[in-house]
């Protein structure tokens, strides 16, 4: 099938998603203005909000396969979700009640343990080797290990009601009310996407290697630069507001390859849509299974992305061999 007849259906599917998901679970004995007041302060933007989240995760966690040469790279890969958590967790354990300009506390402690960790990796990778891609990813991997080991010595400290609030928060949720959060989101992932669109031709010579990269006019160190800060703050955004929801980048990408190729051309936007259909879709099912409380739609993409995983290694495993 051609990538352009592909991208067209995956579209049209994530558009009816988007129409159908907010009317799903609603109670046919609600009058008709409690209905009206659910939908529009409740369902829609909790919808909206959980397709641009998608949609981001997606983006960065191709583009991070991509610069990496890894196809098991995540928007998380970096630390960027550890450190977040780690400013959450802090926050909760303190006990601090706080708002910055709009934004509650929990989601400001977030970000900021996010731009902390961007800073760490950023600065011992350009100190050690220049921002070389190993250093990159093996220090991205540590500072998540470190941060990591706070989280829970944080959580070992707090009383049980902040421990279960911290867990909470690390699974992942979008119980949101009203359009605030996502217009605090939608500036960081419109700009990440134009970004990206900007750079499509760069990535898919990164994809060939960095030395046919160079061959063909590519500054490679300025576009790893570029392409590092704006998705790092995309997915710094993203977890600040509802928290690290794992496998969508990992998973979306691979799919929308298997779908429209290789081609960033094609692949910039299927993994767009793709990603934000996925995650209201999980959302969805995070919702309605146990109706009427709700799972954290972290454990949905979980569940679904372990098995992905194992898959994945099968297929790399049976390809080399």
């Amino acid at each position: 099938m051609k990538p352009s007849l592909s991208l067209v259906l995956i579209s049209i599917a994530s558009i009816l998603i988007l129409l159908l998901s907010p009317m799903l679970g609603l109670d046919a004995q609600v009058n008709a203005e409690i209905k009206h007041r659910i939908m529009t302060e409740i369902r829609i933007p909790r919808v909206l909000f959980a397709f641009v989240a998608g949609s981001g995760l997606a983006l960065c966690g191709m583009v991070f396969q991509a610069m990496f040469h890894n196809p098991l790279a995540t928007p998380f890969t970096l630390g960027v979700a550890s450190g977040a958590s780690l400013g959450a967790a802090l926050y909760v354990s303190l006990g601090l009640s706080f708002s910055f300009l709009g934004i509650n506390g929990t989601s400001f402690a977030a970000f900021s343990g996010a731009l902390l960790a961007i800073s760490i990796v950023y600065g011992i990778s350009r100190f050690r080797q220049g921002f070389s891609t190993e250093t990159l990813l093996l220090t991205g991997v540590a500072i998540s290990f470190f941060f990591s080991s706070l989280i829970l010595f944080t959580q070992y400290l707090s009383n049980v009601t902040d421990s279960f609030r911290i867990l909470r928060w690390l699974m992942g949720e979008l119980s949101i009310v009203g359009y605030g959060d996502l217009m605090q989101l939608l500036p960081f992932v419109t700009l990440c996407v134009a970004i990206i669109i900007w750079l499509s031709r760069e990535l898919n010579l990164l994809m060939a290697g960095d030395d046919i990269a160079i061959s063909r006019g590519v500054a490679v160190k300025q576009v790893r630069y570029i392409l590092f800060f704006s998705t790092s703050m995309c997915v710094g955004a993203i977890v600040a507001l509802c928290g690290p929801i794992g496998f969508i980048g990992m998973m979306v990408p691979h799919i929308c390859r298997l779908i429209v190729g290789t081609d960033h051309r094609w692949l910039i936007p299927a993994s767009l849509m793709f990603g934000g259909g996925f995650l209201v879709v999980c959302d969805t099912i995070a919702r309605l299974i146990i109706a009427p409380a709700e799972i954290p739609v972290g454990v949905i993409t979980t569940l679904l992305g372990g098995p992905f995983f194992l898959w994945l290694l099968i297929r790399s495993r049976s390809k080399t061999a």
